[in-house]
Protein backbone atom coordinates (compact mmCIF):
# COMPACT_ATOMS: atom_id res chain seq x y z
CA UNK A 1 0.00 0.00 0.00
CA UNK A 2 1.23 3.46 -0.87
CA UNK A 3 0.52 5.70 2.08
CA UNK A 4 0.44 9.48 1.85
CA UNK A 5 -0.37 10.03 5.50
CA UNK A 6 -1.97 8.26 8.41
CA UNK A 7 -4.53 9.12 11.00
CA UNK A 8 -2.56 8.89 14.24
CA UNK A 9 -4.49 6.12 15.96
CA UNK A 10 -2.24 4.35 18.50
CA UNK A 11 -1.62 0.76 17.44
CA UNK A 12 -2.32 -0.55 20.93
CA UNK A 13 -5.89 0.79 20.77
CA UNK A 14 -6.73 -1.88 18.19
CA UNK A 15 -4.22 -4.67 18.82
CA UNK A 16 -4.04 -7.84 16.77
CA UNK A 17 -4.99 -11.04 18.55
CA UNK A 18 -1.32 -11.95 19.01
CA UNK A 19 -0.23 -8.54 20.31
CA UNK A 20 0.08 -7.55 23.94
CA UNK A 21 0.89 -4.16 25.45
CA UNK A 22 1.30 -2.76 28.93
CA UNK A 23 0.39 0.75 27.78
CA UNK A 24 -3.36 0.46 28.50
CA UNK A 25 -2.64 -0.44 32.12
CA UNK A 26 -0.02 2.29 32.44
CA UNK A 27 -2.41 4.91 31.04
CA UNK A 28 -5.49 3.72 32.91
CA UNK A 29 -5.20 6.38 35.68
CA UNK A 30 -5.54 9.05 32.98
CA UNK A 31 -8.56 7.22 31.62
CA UNK A 32 -10.27 7.52 35.00
CA UNK A 33 -9.71 11.27 34.81
CA UNK A 34 -11.24 11.40 31.32
CA UNK A 35 -14.26 9.42 32.53
CA UNK A 36 -14.66 11.67 35.56
CA UNK A 37 -14.62 14.75 33.34
CA UNK A 38 -17.44 13.33 31.23
CA UNK A 39 -19.46 12.46 34.32
CA UNK A 40 -19.08 15.97 35.73
CA UNK A 41 -20.07 17.60 32.42
CA UNK A 42 -23.29 15.58 32.39
CA UNK A 43 -23.97 16.12 36.10
CA UNK A 44 -23.76 19.91 35.95
CA UNK A 45 -25.23 20.52 32.50
CA UNK A 46 -28.50 22.37 31.99
CA UNK A 47 -29.63 20.81 28.71
CA UNK A 48 -31.81 22.62 26.20
CA UNK A 49 -35.16 20.94 25.46
CA UNK A 50 -36.22 21.44 21.85
CA UNK A 51 -39.83 21.92 20.75
CA UNK A 52 -39.62 18.87 18.46
CA UNK A 53 -38.15 15.39 19.07
CA UNK A 54 -34.35 15.15 18.92
CA UNK A 55 -32.71 11.87 17.91
CA UNK A 56 -28.99 11.72 18.62
CA UNK A 57 -26.92 9.40 16.41
CA UNK A 58 -23.63 8.89 18.22
CA UNK A 59 -20.74 6.56 18.82
CA UNK A 60 -18.51 5.50 21.66
CA UNK A 61 -15.07 5.50 20.02
CA UNK A 62 -12.76 8.27 18.87
CA UNK A 63 -12.93 8.22 15.09
CA UNK A 64 -15.43 6.95 12.61
CA UNK A 65 -18.05 4.32 13.30
CA UNK A 66 -20.58 5.00 10.55
CA UNK A 67 -22.65 7.75 12.19
CA UNK A 68 -23.25 9.79 9.04
CA UNK A 69 -24.47 6.89 6.85
CA UNK A 70 -26.71 5.88 9.75
CA UNK A 71 -28.08 9.41 10.15
CA UNK A 72 -28.78 9.58 6.40
CA UNK A 73 -30.53 6.20 6.44
CA UNK A 74 -32.62 7.29 9.44
CA UNK A 75 -33.67 10.46 7.61
CA UNK A 76 -34.88 8.41 4.65
CA UNK A 77 -36.81 6.09 6.99
CA UNK A 78 -38.49 9.03 8.74
CA UNK A 79 -39.29 10.78 5.46
CA UNK A 80 -41.04 7.65 4.23
CA UNK A 81 -43.25 7.85 7.32
CA UNK A 82 -44.24 11.45 6.66
CA UNK A 83 -41.79 13.22 8.97
CA UNK A 84 -39.72 16.25 7.98
CA UNK A 85 -36.27 15.61 9.45
CA UNK A 86 -33.68 18.34 9.97
CA UNK A 87 -30.02 17.63 10.67
CA UNK A 88 -27.85 19.32 13.28
CA UNK A 89 -24.11 18.75 13.23
CA UNK A 90 -20.99 20.44 14.55
CA UNK A 91 -19.50 20.78 11.06
CA UNK A 92 -16.03 19.46 11.78
CA UNK A 93 -13.52 21.04 9.40
CA UNK A 94 -15.66 24.13 8.82
CA UNK A 95 -15.58 27.55 10.48
CA UNK A 96 -18.13 26.54 13.12
CA UNK A 97 -20.42 29.56 12.73
CA UNK A 98 -24.17 29.05 12.84
CA UNK A 99 -25.06 28.19 9.25
CA UNK A 100 -27.90 26.64 7.30
CA UNK A 101 -26.02 24.61 4.73
CA UNK A 102 -26.49 25.54 1.08
CA UNK A 103 -24.69 23.09 -1.19
CA UNK A 104 -24.74 25.65 -4.01
CA UNK A 105 -22.54 28.14 -2.16
CA UNK A 106 -20.92 26.42 0.81
CA UNK A 107 -17.74 24.34 0.70
CA UNK A 108 -16.23 21.90 3.17
CA UNK A 109 -14.06 24.74 4.44
CA UNK A 110 -17.26 26.57 5.40
CA UNK A 111 -19.35 23.80 6.94
CA UNK A 112 -17.32 20.57 6.92
CA UNK A 113 -17.59 17.57 4.62
CA UNK A 114 -20.25 15.61 6.53
CA UNK A 115 -22.64 18.57 6.57
CA UNK A 116 -22.56 18.76 2.78
CA UNK A 117 -23.55 15.09 2.53
CA UNK A 118 -26.36 15.54 5.06
CA UNK A 119 -27.69 18.63 3.30
CA UNK A 120 -28.27 16.61 0.13
CA UNK A 121 -31.02 14.73 2.01
CA UNK A 122 -32.54 17.22 4.47
CA UNK A 123 -32.09 20.79 5.77
CA UNK A 124 -28.89 20.93 7.81
CA UNK A 125 -27.80 23.38 10.49
CA UNK A 126 -24.16 23.60 11.52
CA UNK A 127 -22.63 25.23 14.59
CA UNK A 128 -20.10 24.53 17.29
CA UNK A 129 -22.83 25.86 19.60
CA UNK A 130 -25.28 22.96 19.38
CA UNK A 131 -27.99 24.84 21.28
CA UNK A 132 -27.95 27.66 18.72
CA UNK A 133 -28.21 25.14 15.88
CA UNK A 134 -31.08 23.25 17.51
CA UNK A 135 -32.97 26.50 18.18
CA UNK A 136 -32.91 27.18 14.45
CA UNK A 137 -33.53 23.61 13.29
CA UNK A 138 -36.62 23.13 15.44
CA UNK A 139 -38.41 25.75 13.32
CA UNK A 140 -37.77 23.92 10.05
CA UNK A 141 -38.90 20.34 10.58
CA UNK A 142 -40.82 17.86 12.68
CA UNK A 143 -37.81 15.94 14.06
CA UNK A 144 -34.14 16.80 14.55
CA UNK A 145 -31.44 14.24 13.82
CA UNK A 146 -28.23 15.20 15.62
CA UNK A 147 -25.19 13.70 13.90
CA UNK A 148 -22.82 12.92 16.80
CA UNK A 149 -23.26 14.41 20.26
CA UNK A 150 -23.86 11.36 22.44
CA UNK A 151 -21.27 12.75 24.87
CA UNK A 152 -22.62 16.33 24.57
CA UNK A 153 -24.83 17.04 27.61
CA UNK A 154 -26.14 20.41 26.45
CA UNK A 155 -28.99 19.09 24.29
CA UNK A 156 -31.77 16.94 25.77
CA UNK A 157 -32.31 14.07 23.35
CA UNK A 158 -35.70 12.42 23.01
CA UNK A 159 -33.79 9.26 22.16
CA UNK A 160 -30.28 8.24 21.19
CA UNK A 161 -28.90 5.65 18.81
CA UNK A 162 -25.44 4.18 19.33
CA UNK A 163 -23.53 3.19 16.18
CA UNK A 164 -20.72 0.62 16.31
CA UNK A 165 -18.41 -0.51 13.53
CA UNK A 166 -18.61 -4.26 13.94
CA UNK A 167 -15.21 -4.87 12.38
CA UNK A 168 -13.28 -2.64 14.79
CA UNK A 169 -15.69 -2.86 17.71
CA UNK A 170 -14.46 -1.10 20.82
CA UNK A 171 -10.79 -1.92 20.29
CA UNK A 172 -9.01 -2.87 23.50
CA UNK A 173 -12.03 -1.76 25.54
CA UNK A 174 -10.24 1.03 27.41
CA UNK A 175 -11.18 4.71 27.66
CA UNK A 176 -9.00 7.49 26.17
CA UNK A 177 -5.98 7.64 26.34
CA UNK A 178 -5.57 3.96 27.26
CA UNK A 179 -7.95 2.99 24.45
CA UNK A 180 -10.30 4.42 21.82
CA UNK A 181 -13.43 4.77 23.98
CA UNK A 182 -14.95 8.16 24.76
CA UNK A 183 -16.72 6.44 27.64
CA UNK A 184 -17.34 2.84 28.61
CA UNK A 185 -19.69 0.83 26.42
CA UNK A 186 -21.92 0.14 29.44
CA UNK A 187 -22.18 3.86 30.23
CA UNK A 188 -23.18 4.72 26.66
CA UNK A 189 -25.72 1.89 26.37
CA UNK A 190 -27.52 3.15 29.48
CA UNK A 191 -28.39 6.38 27.62
CA UNK A 192 -29.57 4.97 24.28
CA UNK A 193 -32.76 3.37 22.99
CA UNK A 194 -31.03 1.09 20.48
CA UNK A 195 -27.69 0.09 18.99
CA UNK A 196 -26.77 -0.35 15.33
CA UNK A 197 -23.81 -2.64 14.60
CA UNK A 198 -22.46 -2.17 11.08
CA UNK A 199 -20.86 -5.21 9.48
CA UNK A 200 -19.70 -8.38 11.17
CA UNK A 201 -19.83 -8.18 14.96
CA UNK A 202 -16.30 -9.54 15.39
CA UNK A 203 -16.11 -8.83 19.13
CA UNK A 204 -19.57 -10.31 19.77
CA UNK A 205 -20.68 -7.06 21.38
CA UNK A 206 -24.39 -7.69 20.78
CA UNK A 207 -24.34 -10.23 23.59
CA UNK A 208 -23.06 -7.57 26.01
CA UNK A 209 -25.78 -5.03 25.17
CA UNK A 210 -29.11 -4.97 26.99
CA UNK A 211 -30.89 -2.56 24.60
CA UNK A 212 -32.27 -3.65 21.20
CA UNK A 213 -29.51 -4.30 18.65
CA UNK A 214 -29.99 -3.82 14.90
CA UNK A 215 -27.50 -5.24 12.42
CA UNK A 216 -26.67 -3.24 9.30
CA UNK A 217 -24.31 -3.27 6.36
CA UNK A 218 -22.81 -0.70 4.01
CA UNK A 219 -23.95 -1.15 0.42
CA UNK A 220 -22.08 0.34 -2.56
CA UNK A 221 -24.25 2.15 -5.11
CA UNK A 222 -22.68 1.98 -8.56
CA UNK A 223 -24.22 4.49 -10.97
CA UNK A 224 -25.54 3.22 -14.31
CA UNK A 225 -22.68 3.02 -16.79
CA UNK A 226 -20.00 2.91 -14.07
CA UNK A 227 -16.79 1.58 -15.72
CA UNK A 228 -16.57 -1.48 -13.50
CA UNK A 229 -14.00 -3.27 -15.70
CA UNK A 230 -11.37 -0.53 -15.44
CA UNK A 231 -8.53 -0.41 -12.90
CA UNK A 232 -8.58 2.13 -10.10
CA UNK A 233 -6.22 3.88 -7.72
CA UNK A 234 -8.37 4.54 -4.65
CA UNK A 235 -7.68 7.27 -2.12
CA UNK A 236 -9.50 8.21 1.05
CA UNK A 237 -9.20 10.70 3.90
CA UNK A 238 -11.66 9.12 6.31
CA UNK A 239 -11.20 7.59 9.75
CA UNK A 240 -10.72 4.04 8.45
CA UNK A 241 -9.85 4.06 4.73
CA UNK A 242 -9.65 0.27 4.58
CA UNK A 243 -13.44 0.10 4.96
CA UNK A 244 -13.79 2.07 1.73
CA UNK A 245 -11.31 -0.12 -0.13
CA UNK A 246 -13.05 -3.27 1.08
CA UNK A 247 -16.42 -1.91 -0.06
CA UNK A 248 -15.00 -1.04 -3.48
CA UNK A 249 -13.62 -4.55 -3.89
CA UNK A 250 -16.93 -6.05 -2.76
CA UNK A 251 -18.57 -4.04 -5.55
CA UNK A 252 -16.29 -5.85 -8.01
CA UNK A 253 -13.79 -3.02 -8.61
CA UNK A 254 -10.11 -3.75 -9.25
CA UNK A 255 -7.86 -1.55 -7.10
CA UNK A 256 -4.26 -1.44 -8.29
CA UNK A 257 -3.20 0.74 -5.38
CA UNK A 258 -4.55 2.74 -2.43
CA UNK A 259 -3.50 6.00 -0.79
CA UNK A 260 -4.49 6.87 2.78
CA UNK A 261 -4.89 10.41 4.07
CA UNK A 262 -5.89 11.64 7.57
CA UNK A 263 -9.57 11.98 8.41
CA UNK A 264 -11.10 15.22 7.03
CA UNK A 265 -7.89 15.88 5.09
CA UNK A 266 -7.72 19.04 2.96
CA UNK A 267 -5.95 18.03 -0.25
CA UNK A 268 -3.06 20.11 -1.60
CA UNK A 269 -2.17 20.73 -5.25
CA UNK A 270 0.99 18.66 -4.77
CA UNK A 271 -0.99 15.67 -3.50
CA UNK A 272 -3.48 15.96 -6.35
CA UNK A 273 -0.68 16.00 -8.93
CA UNK A 274 0.93 12.98 -7.28
CA UNK A 275 -2.38 11.10 -7.43
CA UNK A 276 -2.84 11.99 -11.09
CA UNK A 277 0.67 10.87 -12.02
CA UNK A 278 0.47 7.64 -10.06
CA UNK A 279 -2.88 6.70 -11.59
CA UNK A 280 -1.50 7.42 -15.08
CA UNK A 281 1.51 5.18 -14.40
CA UNK A 282 -0.85 2.43 -13.27
CA UNK A 283 -3.08 2.86 -16.31
CA UNK A 284 -5.92 3.41 -13.85
CA UNK A 285 -8.58 5.94 -12.93
CA UNK A 286 -8.86 7.64 -9.57
CA UNK A 287 -11.58 6.59 -7.15
CA UNK A 288 -12.58 8.20 -3.86
CA UNK A 289 -15.43 8.56 -1.38
CA UNK A 290 -18.28 11.06 -1.59
CA UNK A 291 -17.01 12.55 1.66
CA UNK A 292 -13.54 13.11 0.18
CA UNK A 293 -14.92 14.44 -3.10
CA UNK A 294 -16.52 17.48 -1.45
CA UNK A 295 -13.12 18.42 0.03
CA UNK A 296 -11.33 18.42 -3.32
CA UNK A 297 -10.54 21.69 -5.11
CA UNK A 298 -13.29 22.65 -7.54
CA UNK A 299 -11.07 22.11 -10.57
CA UNK A 300 -10.31 18.52 -9.55
CA UNK A 301 -13.62 17.53 -7.99
CA UNK A 302 -15.11 15.94 -11.11
CA UNK A 303 -11.97 14.05 -12.12
CA UNK A 304 -12.03 11.09 -9.68
CA UNK A 305 -15.00 8.77 -9.75
CA UNK A 306 -16.84 8.32 -6.46
CA UNK A 307 -18.39 5.26 -4.90
CA UNK A 308 -21.57 6.28 -3.07
CA UNK A 309 -22.68 4.01 -0.24
CA UNK A 310 -25.88 3.56 1.72
CA UNK A 311 -26.61 1.83 4.99
CA UNK A 312 -29.13 -0.99 4.98
CA UNK A 313 -30.64 -2.73 7.98
CA UNK A 314 -30.30 -6.49 7.83
CA UNK A 315 -33.74 -7.84 8.69
CA UNK A 316 -37.17 -7.16 7.15
CA UNK A 317 -39.20 -4.80 9.30
CA UNK A 318 -36.13 -3.34 11.04
CA UNK A 319 -36.71 0.13 9.61
CA UNK A 320 -40.20 0.40 11.08
CA UNK A 321 -39.07 -1.16 14.37
CA UNK A 322 -36.18 1.26 14.72
CA UNK A 323 -38.32 4.31 13.97
CA UNK A 324 -40.90 3.18 16.50
CA UNK A 325 -38.23 2.83 19.19
CA UNK A 326 -36.73 6.26 18.54
CA UNK A 327 -39.94 8.34 18.28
Amino acid sequence: MVTAAHMKTPRFWYPAATEASLLPEILSPLSYGFRAGGFLRRAFANPYHAQVPVICVGNVVAGGAGKTPTALALAHILKAQGHRPVFVTRGYGGHGWLTCVDRAIHTSRDVGDEALLLAAVAPTWVARDRIAAVRQAENHGTVIIMDDGLQNPHIASTSSLLVIDGGRGIGNGHVIPAGPLRETLQSAVQRVKAVVIIGEDKQKLAGQITEPVFHAHIMPQLAPGFPIRENFVAFAGIAYPQKFYDTARQAGLMLTDTWDFPDHHVFTDTEINELRLWAAEQGARLLTTEKDAVRLPAGFRDEPLTLPVTLGLAAPGDEQALAKLLL
